[in-house]
C-alpha cells in the first residue's frame, strides 16, 4: 500500500479546509438568525409563538414608553410612518401599533421591512404576535394602507438586571424594496 506524499495529504487537507469554510459560510446566517432569535442580540425581536407559550403573560402595573421609529430605504419612494408616534403600555399586556404607508410613485411597488428595537437588551423581551414585517408589502400606485403591529413586553424584563434601568423601547422599521421592483425610481 503506497503511502500518501506530503504533498498530496496538504492538498487534501487544503481542499478539506475549502468545503468546511464554504459549509460554514452557508450555514452562519441561519445560525446567526437562530442566536439573534434566541438572544435578542442586536435588538432582534421575538416572535409569539402560541404553541410554545406556556401560558399568557402575567400583566404587570408597570408601564414602559415604546417609541416608533420609522425609515425608507433610499430607492423605495413610499412614505411610512407610525400613527403615534409613542404609546405606553402596561407590561405584559398586548397593544397595537398602527403604522401607514403610501406609495408614492406611478408604478406597483413591493417593499419588505427590516427592524429592530432599542436598548439592545430589550429585544429578547419586546415580543411581537402579528406584524406587516412578517410579509412583504405590496402597494399599487398612490395606493396609502394602514398595517397592525400587535405586540408585548415580556414581564421577565423586570427580572432582568441588565435591563431594569429601561425606561423607553424604541421600535424601529425601515422598509427597503424588493428586488423586482427596481422600475420604482
Amino acid at each position: 500500500m503506497k503511502t500518501m506524499s506530503a504533498n498530496a495529504k496538504t492538498a487534501s487537507l487544503a481542499a478539506l479546509l475549502v468545503v468546511a469554510m464554504v459549509g460554514l459560510g452557508f450555514a452562519s446566517v441561519p445560525l446567526y438568525n437562530l442566536f439573534c432569535r434566541v438572544t435578542g442580540f442586536g435588538g432582534t425581536t421575538q416572535r409569539y409563538d402560541p404553541v410554545a407559550a406556556a401560558a399568557t403573560p402575567k400583566v404587570l402595573s408597570d408601564t414602559i414608553s415604546v417609541r416608533f421609529d420609522t425609515n425608507v430605504a433610499p430607492g423605495l419612494p413610499w412614505k411610512f410612518y407610525p400613527e403615534h408616534p409613542t404609546d405606553t403600555v402596561s407590561i405584559g399586556a398586548r397593544d397595537m401599533a398602527i403604522f401607514i404607508a403610501q406609495n408614492n410613485s406611478p408604478h406597483d411597488l413591493t417593499g419588505t421591512a427590516s427592524f429592530n428595537v432599542t436598548p439592545d437588551a430589550a429585544g429578547k423581551y419586546f415580543t411581537k404576535i402579528q406584524c406587516f414585517c412578517f410579509t412583504q408589502q405590496t402597494l399599487k400606485a398612490g395606493e396609502q394602507i394602514r398595517m397592525p403591529v400587535l405586540f408585548f413586553v415580556d414581564p421577565k424584563i423586570k427580572d432582568d438586571p441588565d435591563a431594569d434601568d429601561i425606561e423607553e423601547i424604541t421600535l424601529s422599521y425601515t422598509f427597503h424594496p424588493v428586488d423586482g421592483d427596481k422600475k420604482a425610481s
